[in-house]
């Protein structure tokens, strides 16, 4: 029988569907934030960390990249980009952010809000995740570190990203389980690690790294 104290890896597949709604102003948009699955927040806040050719741009979420490209409202689009993904554990919190950057974008507003051309229309997508075992399992502290190295992205982003949205809480599933192994300072270690501002590549490679004691 397998040892309780291993962890073990997931992945997940996700399959991305049309929502049927689409919006081509701010206040089109304002008005279907509330009402979108929560999927579909997390998704177009999250999906480009996902994407195997990352890169660094000012809009990492599609919210302000289609409010600058297609709105022109460059302002908004900077403090939509600026949201921090590390301070909310729930995708309530993370939409009441969003809600409120451009409730407080409109208030300010002094003239008439662009709309765009139907064809450059934001449509809300959501996603459904299925999770399944990957078959990789590690039995010790060193294990887990080996293992790491040759997981999926997809493994990874499950763990890594949605472990704090999916359980409401600060920190991942690695951290979680190397606090339980009695290694809280590997945990808070990997904590301290921004995923927002790393490819998956990066972020694997400094997990590893901590784990082996080499510098990150």
């Amino acid at each position: 029988m397998r040892d309780q104290k291993s962890f073990i890896f997931d992945t997940e597949l996700r399959l991305v569907v049309l929502t049927g709604i689409k919006v081509c102003s701010l206040k089109e948009l304002r008005a279907e934030l509330p009402k979108v699955p929560g999927s579909s927040i997390f998704f177009h806040t999250h999906q480009e960390y996902l994407a195997h050719d990352f890169q660094r741009s000012a809009h990492y979420n599609d919210f302000a990249r289609w409010v600058s490209q297609a709105l022109r409202e460059e302002a908004l689009a900077e403090k939509l980009a600026a949201i921090d993904l590390l301070a909310f554990t729930t995708i309530r919190e993370l939409r009441d952010a969003v809600i409120g950057t451009v409730d407080e974008y409109l208030g300010e507003l002094d003239r008439p809000g662009y709309e765009c051309r139907p064809e450059e229309a934001f449509h809300f997508c959501r996603s459904r995740s299925f999770v399944l075992p990957t078959g990789i399992v590690a039995d010790d502290v060193d294990d887990f570190f080996r293992k790491v190295a040759a997981i999926s992205h997809a493994s990874l982003y499950f763990h890594f990203f949605e472990a704090r949205l999916r359980l409401g809480r600060r920190t991942s599933d690695f951290s979680r389980w190397l606090t339980d192994r009695g290694r809280a300072d590997l945990a808070s270690a990997i904590d301290a690690l921004n995923p927002y501002v790393r490819s998956l590549d990066e972020l694997r490679r400094d997990i590893v790294q901590l784990g082996t004691g080499a510098p990150c």
